[in-house]
């Protein structure tokens, strides 16, 4: 088997609402060989998988896939559920999957969900690699497979404390973007609603408040100033110096560097001037300052306040080994490490316990040797600090911490000025205030770790996340998402979306909007090109000032990644036309229009779909639509608008020429066509229907008819503010109109309009790109002779076609109405000079290009020379 194709779809997609992984597989001469003619291949994958059996597949209950197997499917369908299985076998649960057939005999479109993208990805391929292998009969390594998996799950996966916060928000239906791949980086709702974390520490975390913990002496410091017990020590920077702190302290005592964490370097209770010259040695390891301090006697305890409230306690134990009176020290800690609940790093609740030169310091101490025998139940510590990441456990004591503990906890975390912190505190007990029994702070942690809080050992975990989440949204009835409007359909995508844009923007709002062309935010061009994709969703809700995403969606990013985001406020589909069919198994317009729903199923609940009425596939396709329903409209006659209108639907629409928003027996004037410039008097219906579902979008968004009516009004077609999407110049005598029209609807559209444009003699330069079907090409140019005298085709983007190929389509067709002069310039701006040098005053150039900017410079300040004879071809408006 080969995957030809292998992608995440990040958002809701043409196959899925979820988040789910793209595979095209071709599975090769498997196709002739469904799973009932491999003998025992059930039995085989069973007792590899044996998973498999909860599978419910289409059958719809458990066992069904595996009834599918008996009865003979194919491996495609196979690689579905067994990539499907090894995410589960992970820690990952998902469940969703399916396979589809293609146009082409044995290639297999394979759907699955997944949780982390790259496991997702990574199951895919060692499910492929395990089914090929299933099929042949040979040898499969299960644990292999798995422990493959999990190295790629162990580099990507969230650490507990982030996933805990993450788990939380997505409670709230707060959506996250991860920021980074490399660290705990991630946004947390959107746009200006959007707060950030990395970890534990907040984009609220006080800079100084974090120096200050970063530093321990700083911080004994700052607390020992405002009577909280910390112990008394010194900074040392030789072993000489520390010995004479420890004299003057008096043994025993703590060593540990200035700055550190997880307890590295850190060594207690030493009691001699030997172990502190060792102990000194380890901590300049890490920090060439080192505190020498007052040993306190006591538990350790950690502390954690989260928007100044304690949530959680917790008391930690150093790694330790219990002895049974048979075993050595070795064997013990072996045992130990074999504990399901211990792992690497933080994948499982507790760390395994490495030995090392702290550890054999305390083994020494304690007169022991790794062969050592332990008496039974005598514990020997193998750690000085109890830092889960080495090793310890914690038990909860959240319901045990007393008043003024609780009060002294909280007021620390003023006094260092952090959101969330974690505090140490050695004290005998939590029962009793810190003043009657031998306790001290002995350090506090910006960024705590939150493992023990809630898989804690022994005791209740505690679900510290949801209070990170309350304290960055405080108002549970405050929505962390902006409100998003996605924009679709075939034609008019642009315009739609710079209109709607323009109309918040007159309303005041600060709006972030994506398009083909660029990626505005408050109004500002921050990057040009073609942005109607996922990833321009992404970079628009990651902007911190904006208020109101309007975004273009095309059906390739629809296809190929997925919305980019989960869900949108309004979804707005234009219409349903012929083109780019044949892309990504693309075939027919119903499948179109299945592909441009994704945006109006995507809808939120108590959302708004904005569709064209006058489309019969985007009105059939409000069986997809979610939220309410606005319908627009160029006839206000229409059955469908009537009944909608009548049970109080919403409706846009034109009445004796004038924009009209319709609700039961409501009609309310928006503005007279003729006022709206991008209409051109009326004379460009797909303007009329653009700036209709422009309103519509505004309306559902909350603007007033007032605010409808002022943006509708102030929105003009020009390079400034619609660049490329019909723009009328006018150019020392001659008019040229520019647009971006590429496919027979679109140009069938425009050619409306230019008909009624008075002109002597109508000139094009225009191209499609190589990707269209050849019929389709044919039929362009057959539209550009009967719109035109004379064309210019031009080629930019051969799209997988010989240099010239379809250029030569589109010269075929407009050659084939006989009556247009027709020349192909490949390049662009060659074809434009051309234009250029071929027409003169009374003509009327329509440029069908790419580089507005450039051509319109080009033409500035150039004369044309006058006409032999000036008789218009066409009648004016």
């Amino acid at each position: 088997m080969n995957i030809l194709e292998h992608r995440a779809l990040r958002g809701p997609n043409y196959y899925s609402r979820y988040l789910a992984i793209f595979m095209r597989l071709d599975i090769g001469e498997l196709e002739e060989r469904p799973s009932d003619t491999v003998p025992g291949i059930v039995e085989r994958l069973l007792g590899l998988l044996p998973t498999l059996q909860e599978h419910r597949c289409s059958v719809g209950r458990p066992g069904g896939f595996v009834e599918r197997l008996e009865r003979g499917t194919w491996a495609g369908h196979v690689v579905e559920h067994v990539a499907i299985e090894l995410q589960n076998l992970i820690g990952f649960s998902v469940g969703y999957g399916k396979t589809i057939d293609s146009y082409e005999p044995g290639i297999y479109n394979v759907v699955y969900r997944y949780r982390d993208e790259a496991c997702g990805l990574a199951a895919g391929v060692e499910a492929v690699e395990l089914v090929t292998r299933l099929f042949q009969g040979a040898e499969i390594d299960m644990p292999a497979i798995i422990a493959r998996l999990k190295a790629v799950r162990d580099a990507h996966m969230l650490g507990p404390s982030t996933a805990s916060i993450i788990a939380a928000a997505e409670r709230r239906g707060i959506p996250h973007i991860r920021l980074s791949d490399e660290n705990s980086y991630i946004q947390l709702g959107h746009g200006h609603r959007q707060q950030r974390i990395q970890a534990t520490v907040t984009c609220h975390t006080d800079l100084i408040g974090y120096g200050i913990a970063d530093d321990k002496a700083w911080t004994k410091q700052v607390l020992g100033d405002a009577g909280i017990p910390v112990p008394h020590g010194r900074v040392c920077a030789s072993v000489d110096e520390a010995l004479d702190a420890a004299r003057d302290i008096g043994y025993p005592v703590a060593v540990k560097p200035l700055i550190g964490n997880h307890g590295r370097g850190v060594s207690t209770n030493i009691d001699d001037g030997q172990a502190l010259r060792e102990a000194f040695g380890i901590a300049s390891h890490r920090n060439p300052s080192v505190i020498v301090e007052q040993y306190i006697e006591g538990e350790d305890h950690r502390l954690l306040v989260i928007g100044s409230k304690l949530v959680a306690a917790a008391r930690r134990r150093p790694a330790h080994v219990i002895g049974d009176g048979v075993a050595t020290l070795q064997a013990l800690v072996d045992r130990e490490n074999q504990d399901p609940r211990r792992g690497v790093g933080h994948e499982n609740l507790l760390t395994q316990i490495q030995l090392d030169e702290q550890s054999q310091r305390l083994i020494d101490q304690q007169n022991l040797t790794l062969h050592s025998v332990i008496p039974k139940n005598e514990i020997v510590y193998l750690k000085s600090t109890a830092n889960l990441s080495t090793g310890g456990t914690a038990t909860d004591v959240t319901d045990d911490v007393h008043p003024e503990v609780r009060y002294a906890a909280e007021r620390i975390a003023r006094l260092i000025g952090l959101d969330i912190i974690g505090i140490d505190l050695l004290a005998e007990t939590l029962t009793r205030p810190l003043e009657e029994q031998s306790a001290a702070v002995v350090e506090v942690n910006a960024g705590p770790g939150f493992r023990m809080h809630l898989s804690p050992t022994h005791g209740n975990g505690r679900d510290v996340g949801q209070h990170v989440i309350d304290m960055l949204f405080p108002d549970s009835e405050t929505d962390a998402r902006i409100p998003i409007t996605a924009v679709t359909g075939t034609n008019g995508k642009t315009t739609t979306v710079r209109l709607l844009s323009h109309l918040l923007r007159q309303a005041g709002r600060n709006v972030g909007m994506a398009c083909t062309g660029a990626i505005e935010i408050d109004n500002h061009v921050i990057m040009r090109g073609d942005y109607s994709g996922p990833q321009a969703a992404a970079i628009v809700l990651r902007e911190p000032t904006v208020e109101y995403a309007v975004l273009e969606v095309a059906r390739g990013g629809i296809m190929r990644r997925g919305l980019g985001f989960d869900e949108c406020d309004v979804g707005v589909l234009l219409n349903i036309a012929s083109d780019h069919l044949g892309e990504h198994d693309i075939h027919t317009l119903d499948e179109l229009a299945r592909c441009k729903t994704v945006v109006i199923d995507a809808v939120r609940r108590g959302g708004t779909a904005v569709l064209n009425a006058d489309d019969p596939r985007v009105l059939a396709g409000q069986e997809w639509a979610r939220g309410d329903i606005i319908f627009f409209t160029l006839d206000p006659d229409s059955r469908p608008i009537r009944r909608h209108v009548r049970d109080h639907g919403v409706a846009f629409t034109v009445h004796d020429g004038r924009i009209v928003m319709r609700q039961g027996h409501v009609e309310a004037e928006v503005i007279p066509v003729v006022d709206v410039p991008i209409t051109f008097e009326g004379h460009a219906r797909f303007n009329v229907a653009n700036a209709l579902a422009a309103s519509a979008g505004a309306y559902a968004l909350g603007l007033s008819i007032a605010d409808i009516q002022m943006g509708l009004q102030t929105f003009h077609p020009s390079p400034g503010q619609n660049p490329g999407r019909t723009n009328l110049i006018d150019a020392n005598g001659m008019k040229v109109l520019i647009d971006y029209g590429h496919n027979v609807p679109a140009l069938e559209a425009l050619s409306e309009l230019v008909s009624c444009i008075p002109a002597r003699r109508r000139i094009s330069v225009a191209s499609a790109p190589g990707n269209r079907r050849d019929e389709d090409l044919f039929s362009l140019g057959t539209l550009l002779a009967r719109m035109h005298d004379v064309v210019f085709i031009y080629e930019t983007d051969a799209r997988g076609r010989a240099i010239g190929e379809a250029a030569g389509l589109l010269r075929d067709g407009a050659e084939s109405m006989g009556a247009c002069r027709v020349e192909i310039v490949l390049e662009e701006h060659q074809a434009v000079d051309r234009a250029f040098e071929e027409a003169g005053e009374g003509d009327l150039l329509v440029l069908l290009i790419d580089d507005v900017e450039g051509t319109i410079e080009r033409l500035k300040g150039r004369r044309f020379s006058p006409p032999a004879s000036t008789e218009p071809t066409g009648e004016p408006p």
